[in-house]
């Protein structure tokens, strides 16, 4: 991977970075790429979005997509514009698919309300659901359960027991920002993790 002499500094500091990621599979150069930009990308696609909960996974996955595939950039520009375009790319993707979600869903709603079908008992659960779900809590509390204490009592605090990022701050006496990025390197082990573990799911 040749570095080309027009780009600026910056972009040749993350090419040398790329180069490392590429050709020796170097874990510290995905981890100080993502350093880099995450901030960036996050609040690009909150921009986007609206919505920090999927600004949060969003930002994840294009990470995700991107270093699956960092094999395929090619250093004419720079590996910031590629990023942020798989990123934008991603979530446009996501906000299609949202909203055609919330169109079948406007449009079973309606055919569920010509057929009187809204009048059936919606309590009753079907059990084989009610069973796919409790394993999945079950692996996730034993995914959980492998975090270093400090990222464990964060998750169990905002995913178990849904306490907003200011409650956590507050209950742990933490800065926000601390927490948020505590937390949001916690869902990148979480990730690995339930990765490395995925064919149990």
């Amino acid at each position: 991977m040749e570095i080309n002499a027009n780009l600026t500094d910056k972009a040749k500091r993350d090419l040398i970075l790329v180069k490392d990621a590429v050709e020796n599979g170097s874990q510290k150069a995905f981890a100080e790429l993502m350093g880099l930009y995450r901030d960036t990308i996050y609040f690009m696609l909150l921009k986007m979005t609206g919505h920090p909960e999927d600004a949060e996974d969003l930002t994840v996955e294009a990470f995700g997509k991107a270093f699956k595939n960092i094999s395929q950039y090619t250093p004419n520009y720079a590996f910031s514009t590629w990023l942020f375009k798989i990123a934008s790319n991603n979530c446009i993707d996501h906000m299609r698919k949202k909203k055609k979600n919330v169109l079948i869903q406007d449009n079973n709603e309606e055919i569920n309300d010509s057929t009187s079908v809204k009048n059936l008992s919606s309590d009753t659960s079907d059990p084989e659901e009610n069973m796919i779900r409790s394993q999945k809590i079950k692996l996730m509390r034993e995914v959980v359960e492998k975090l270093k204490p400090r990222y464990r009592l964060l998750v169990e605090l905002r995913y178990f027991k849904e306490f907003s990022y200011e409650e956590i701050s507050e209950e742990l006496d933490l800065p926000l920002g601390t927490v948020k990025a505590q937390l949001y390197r916690a869902r990148e082990f979480l990730f690995n993790i339930l990765k490395n573990s995925q064919e149990n799911i």
